[in-house]
């Protein structure tokens, strides 16, 4: 009778063993799968609370700093009920007991996870609302990761003989855990490489905008991180948005700044649109937030050197016009020179032709037309010196508002004929600049006739001068056609018009802008089709009154 009990009982402890066994395997392959924490501790603690008949196993486990608690029920209706938390701690490290919470039961739980207990030293005990209580440590390397309790209303429910398998199940429950975290940091580290090769192919495509590059990336972030379900991305730059099409702000928020030569000039969001437990910040983890800097840094690398090719492009266009104005300035001097002599005779024997007496009336009419189209000849020779530096200011003190009076007294009939109103507002006491009256004299006549080329049906014209600082400004504005941008890039260039053949030289503007340019001035123009336009020229206050060498 005694062998057949010791028989008995040999055949439970090997069952009860290899059924331990079976349930650690199936936990270790769990963990294989790479689940996130929530779902990785309900599959156990069902295992556990299914295994062991218990009525509550609740299980801690740390990461990030931080105790997760995960506790599942068994409800009468033979039901799960679980939950999962970050718990708070003191600056020891301890959990605070919260108000549901039995502080002696906490207490008692902290002096666990100090390691104020031997290494897997299992506690047999009670609280107030259950008869029996086992608590053991979960462990990996020596080092205390987290706790495990098995709550029953049966009192004496946990058995000595069971308590060492518990143990050694704990053992594997922490080897799980450990390789739970891995297989978790291994995924995150991938997703994170993947998402800034992503970045890298996206730069590398020809012919992409910066825009393009903005929108690639946001849609690009949230597989990068924890819950890309509820992720939502956007970047900020400029005072413009890039979103993912279906971006909605949440309530948890991780940004960095976007930094381009030492001024912020946006940001990089990730939003989560529903509550996950807390990490390092917030929900988001602190990968994640060396990800989002690094992101940040990389986009204001992208605009650094677009911002840096657009200047290059820049540039060498400049280059292109100066060197093609260099040339034109060449040419323009050469056929200038050249024309003079034959402008001068032609003038010459036509006013010696005109004083003849007996002139027919025919001819007398014919030589005023020679004489005529010979000074307007002579007129855009001397625009050709002007633009070509050949004829250098001599600067005298001037008064600019004396020289707009001037220069308006030639069109007022004109204004007064095409229905032009003319608006003056001069500033009294303005100061004298040291400039050349004729070359500036120019500058106010060929504006005016700009304007009143662009009102041929009527309209307003504003002649203003200001005193600043350390300039005086002179404004020319109309109610006009206006220019688009295509026409105000070339407006500059020399022979470049809008007018019809025979309207016009091209070289009203170029002229203008030499001129003032010669003087140390600026040209300001603000112009939009059918809205008008607004030249201002700004001429410095001082500067030598001496004639200056022609470049």
């Amino acid at each position: 009778m005694n062998r057949s009990k010791h028989l008995h009982r040999n055949v439970s402890f090997h069952k009860l063993a290899k059924e331990f066994q079976t349930l650690s395997h199936q936990i270790l392959l769990l963990a294989n799968q790479g689940f996130l924490r929530p779902h990785f501790q309900r599959e156990v603690s069902r295992m556990i609370l299914d295994f062991s008949g218990a009525d509550e196993v609740e299980m801690w486990l740390k990461d990030h700093g931080k105790y997760f608690r995960s506790v599942v029920k068994r409800h009468p209706q033979k039901t799960f009920l679980f939950e999962i938390r970050s718990s708070a701690q003191n600056t020891d490290g301890e959990i605070i007991p919260e108000p549901e919470d039995d502080p002696e039961l906490i207490r008692l739980c902290n002096k666990i996870l100090r390691g104020q207990v031997e290494p897997f030293k299992s506690i047999l005990s009670g609280d107030e609302q259950h008869s029996s209580l086992l608590l053991i440590p979960l462990s990996i390397n020596q080092k205390r990761i987290g706790l495990l309790q098995l709550k029953s209303n049966v009192r004496n429910y946990f058995k000595k003989g069971e308590i060492e398998r518990y143990e050694g199940l704990a053992r594997s429950l922490g080897i799980a855990a450990a390789h739970r975290d891995a297989q978790i940091d291994l995924r995150e580290r991938v997703k994170e490489l993947t998402c800034l090769y992503g970045i890298a192919r996206l730069v590398s495509q020809p012919g992409i905008t910066l825009e393009g590059i903005l929108r690639g990336i946001v849609e690009l972030l949230p597989f990068a991180w924890l819950y890309p379900e509820i992720a939502c991305a956007r970047i900020v730059m400029d005072g413009h948005s890039y979103s993912i099409p279906q971006f909605r702000e949440g309530r948890w928020k991780e940004s960095a700044d976007i930094v381009v030569h030492k001024e912020t000039r946006g940001r990089v969001e990730i939003f989560y649109t529903e509550e996950r437990p807390e990490l390092d910040e917030g929900p988001f983890m602190r990968e994640e937030r060396n990800l989002l800097d690094t992101v940040a840094r990389e986009v204001a690398i992208i605009i650094t050197r677009r911002e840096a090719e657009q200047e290059k492009t820049k540039l060498e266009n400049q280059l292109r016009h100066a060197d093609r104005l260099a040339t034109i300035g060449q040419l323009s001097a050469g056929v200038a020179h050249e024309l003079n002599e034959p402008l001068g005779n032609i003038l010459g024997f036509a006013q010696l032709a005109k004083k003849c007496p007996g002139l027919p009336q025919q001819a007398e009419s014919d030589i005023e037309k020679i004489l005529t189209a010979s000074l307007n000849a002579r007129e855009v020779v001397k625009k050709l010196l002007i633009f070509a530096r050949k004829l250098p200011p001599r600067k005298i003190k001037v008064n600019l508002n004396q020289l707009a009076e001037e220069g308006l007294n030639f069109f007022e009939t004109r204004c007064a004929k095409e229905g032009i109103e003319i608006i003056r507002s001069l500033s009294p006491g303005l100061p004298e600049i040291p400039a050349d009256p004729a070359q500036l004299n120019q500058v106010i006549v060929n504006l005016i006739i700009n304007a009143l080329h662009a009102m041929q049906a009527g309209g307003r014209l504003t002649i203003r001068t200001l005193a600043g600082k350390e300039h005086t400004s002179l404004i020319v504005e109309d109610t006009g056609i206006g220019m688009n941008e295509e026409v105000m890039k070339q407006i500059f260039t020399p022979f470049f018009t809008t007018k019809d053949v025979g309207q016009g030289t091209g070289l009203g503007l170029p002229v203008v802008h030499g001129i003032v340019t010669s003087h140390g001035g600026s040209i300001k123009i603000e112009s939009k089709p059918n809205q008008g336009s607004r030249f201002e020229i700004q001429l410095p206050l001082t500067g030598s009154t001496e004639v200056e060498a022609g470049e």
